[in-house]
């Protein structure tokens, strides 16, 4: 007889009805497609990254379902989590990282020097794991598109299971492996060679030295190369620009540089390992968080810089377009002005540039106005004004160079912009305006500088988002302060494409300052996105428990359900944020509210774990014994979730151990036998459980222990009474169960 695996254990293989409908397509490579899906129950979101059918496509997902029982041991901080497959769609599903790719951040945001040197060691932790299993599990595939970003911008790595060398396998069929998947740039020089040695762990120590430098520079190595003059450049010896790394470097990157390079030797054998690269890198990490960031400005900018030793990367439905910049190694050999520039030889430049220069189009229609305003010498952009540029000329994606040094903060070159008649209203394709960038920055005095010359301050870009949704968003409160003095009443309120206020974005993101500052300025608390949700949901699903706080002193509506039934306590319950469930019930909210699908703020604690925040609930109102969909209660979901601890306090607060859920008649103790969790059949057993209880297929805990082959389970059930001889729907005993699945050391248990 088949059991059915109810769990949502280490390892699972999700129905596409596990997930909801709209699966929302986040990335497509050669291979695959990843989407972003939500579970039914509790609304948990993945990635599932989707197969295609062809042989390359076919042959990785099998590789994954071959590999899923080590999966398990590869649980590390630093390394994207795989839950399980999806079989109906060739698919994995995954831990989704809400802020995507290290890629994409390179070449929309500016980091600091403390961000930077954080994400590089975080990458030699990840490594080093995969190193350090037995056997060691080498990546392959290390690259910035592989190295992903949670919400709080720490590194995971992903994919690092796809490229295999396989005994026997030809050079030539591996080097198409790698350059398939766009490789080329992180492949070391003695892959290319004719031997027919297997990589090694030094394959990724160089790789690794390539991503280094991608984090230090912000470009993309070998940028515009083929791949014949890449493999030729290697091959020779030759490495990217380290002359490309800003100058003003912060104490220690000179030592980050030099680990670079011995990571990129050209002799494998002189590399480091990673065990010696992560001391390494987490001492220059430390020491510089300790010494504090070193930005790139002149000192008279020193008051301008951010909160933040870097960016606030934004939500996934914005990101900040990709600005022009200096240009490439390759570009300043070809072209003599841009080399002067790009040496920061500014008295040089001045000397030598001509008209000619000023009116020559560069790739991508980018001017040479456009480069010297990204060079940040404000004598160097007055120069080039003086023969000619014209001040507003865009690039092809509709960057001018007003655009540019808002940017990066270069204020002399915003103000001598601004003097030549540089218009503030212009947008890029996009529709970001230089305010938009300089409010995004948190950049108050570019602000000011952009409103006194009549800059729009409620802009909207392409998806609705204006400067005031930015600063909000990132916690700016002097550029919110000076928006809102340029703004009418009705611009507090202003939606976005998802239609989130200003309100909506500081309460995401606990801003509670900012959020205060927009309520007493008349932004209405009870506001609604797209999606029913009011900042009430949003900051009780962050866990910001001040914002909370305000937004309840200011009459927002506390059982205000969202388009799925949600209310603030379900959201605060299911991240198990005891204290805002604690604000929310003193404030009336109601502990026994249901979603659509019928589940209750108890089901969501207990379905995650939430053992403290199940007391709370209880203490308030709260119904242990609430049934949702198919009659599944809060005790159902800890035993099938494995969550001995909730399990024992819905216990004590009177949950019915024998409860059977609607469709198949399973009682928490069948639950927790499939998740194989003897803590959780303990503590049913002491309360009573009845441990001969059949489902709707007759079949017993002990049936269910049985097919499992889990000794110390079956044990547990024959001591606390369990019958041997209870037959299932087929006419099968426990042992009859265990003989089918050949679990041997249970069919001599249950004979004895």
């Amino acid at each position: 007889m088949d059991y059915r695996d109810r769990s949502h254990g280490c390892f699972n293989n999700f129905n596409k009805d596990s997930f909801e409908a709209d699966w929302i397509k986040l990335a497509e490579g050669r291979f695959a497609q990843v989407y972003k899906v939500k579970l039914r129950i509790g609304r948990v979101t993945y990635a599932l990254k989707s197969f295609d059918a062809t042989p390359s496509g076919d042959k990785f997902y099998r590789r994954i379902l071959q590999e899923k029982s080590n999966i398990s041991k590869r649980d590390f901080k630093y390394i994207v989590s795989i839950y399980g497959t999806c079989s109906e769609a060739n698919a994995v599903v995954m831990e989704y990282m809400s802020n995507g790719s290290l890629n994409n951040l390179l070449a929309s945001h500016i980091l600091m020097w403390p961000k930077k040197f954080q994400m590089i060691h975080e990458v030699s932790m990840g490594i080093n794991f995969l190193h350090s299993l037995t056997p060691p599990l080498l990546h392959l595939n290390l690259k910035t598109a592989n190295i992903l970003l949670d919400d709080h911008l720490h590194v995971k790595i992903s994919d690092f299971d796809l490229i295999h060398w396989e005994e026997g396998m030809s050079k030539k069929l591996f080097m198409e492996n790698l350059t398939v998947r766009g490789n080329i740039s992180y492949i070391p020089p003695e892959t290319f060679s004719q031997r027919p040695d297997p990589p090694q762990a030094t394959f990724d120590v160089y790789s690794f030295g390539i991503v280094i430098w991608e984090i230090l520079t912000q470009q993309k190595s070998y940028a515009g190369c083929s791949v014949t003059t890449v493999i030729l450049e290697v091959s020779q010896g030759k490495r990217p620009s380290v002359e490309i790394i800003p100058e003003q470097k912060p104490n220690g990157c000179d030592q980050m540089i030099n680990i670079m390079t011995r990571c990129w030797n050209q002799d494998r054998r002189k590399r480091p390992q990673f065990s010696d690269i992560v001391k390494e890198t987490e001492a220059l990490s430390e020491g510089l968080k300790i010494r504090g960031s070193m930005q790139c400005q002149t000192k008279d900018d020193e008051e301008q810089k951010p909160n933040h030793p870097w960016p606030v990367f934004p939500t996934p439905q914005i990101t900040v377009p990709e600005m022009p910049d200096l240009p490439s190694d390759g570009q300043c050999c070809k072209d003599s002005i841009l080399s002067l520039l790009y040496r920061k030889d500014f008295c040089c430049f001045r000397q030598s540039v001509r008209r000619e220069h000023v009116h020559k189009n560069f790739p991508d229609r980018k001017s040479l106005l456009h480069y010297t305003a990204a060079s940040g010498n404000a004598e160097s952009v007055e120069r080039v004004l003086t023969l000619g540029a014209q001040v507003n000329c865009i690039t092809a994606k509709g960057y001018t160079a007003l655009m540019i040094a808002s940017l990066y903060r270069f204020h002399d070159v915003v103000s001598l912009l601004l003097e030549h008649g540089a218009a503030t209203t212009l947008g890029e394709e996009e529709q970001w305006t230089a305010l938009h960038f300089a409010a995004q920055n948190g950049d108050d005095r570019t602000v000011r500088l952009l409103l006194d010359k009549g800059a729009v301050a409620d802009a909207q870009e392409q998806a609705g988002w204006t400067p005031l949704h930015l600063a909000c968003q990132n916690g700016h409160e002097t550029v919110v302060r000076l928006l809102l003095s340029r703004l009418s009443e009705e611009a507090v309120e202003e939606r976005d494409a998802q239609g989130r206020t200003p309100l909506h974005l500081a309460s995401t993101y606990g801003h509670v300052n900012i959020a205060k500052l927009l309520l007493s300025q008349g932004a209405d608390p009870n506001a609604t996105d797209c999606s029913l949700s009011t900042a009430l949901h949003l900051s009780a699903e962050e866990g910001h428990n001040r914002a909370v706080r305000q937004l309840l002193k200011n009459g927002v509506t506390v059982d205000s359900a969202d388009s799925s039934g949600y209310t603030p306590l379900h959201l605060a319950a299911l991240h198990g944020h005891t204290g805002i469930c604690r604000q929310l019930l003193l404030n009336g909210a109601n502990p026994n509210t249901r979603t659509l699908q019928g589940w209750a703020p108890m089901h969501l604690a207990a379905l995650k774990g939430h053992g403290a925040t199940v007391v709370q609930l209880e203490s308030q109102g709260g119904c242990v014994n609430t049934r949702g969909s198919d009659g599944w209660t809060p005790l159902h979901l800890a035993c099938q979730q494995n969550e001995p601890n909730v399990v024992d306090k819905l216990l004590e607060s009177n949950a019915d151990p024998n409860v059977c859920e609607d469709s198949d008649g399973w009682t928490p103790l069948h639950m927790a036998c499939t998740s194989v969790s003897v803590s959780s059949v303990v503590h049913l057993l002491s309360h009573h459980a009845d441990v001969n209880a059949m489902n709707a297929g007759k079949a017993t805990a002990l049936h269910l222990a049985a097919q499992h082959g889990f000794v110390p389970l079956v044990k547990t059930l024959v001591l606390n009474g369990a019958d041997r001889t209870l037959l299932d729907s087929s006419g099968s005993t426990a042992l009859d169960v265990a003989q089918k699945c050949g679990k041997l050391e249970i069919v001599q248990l249950l004979k004895e």
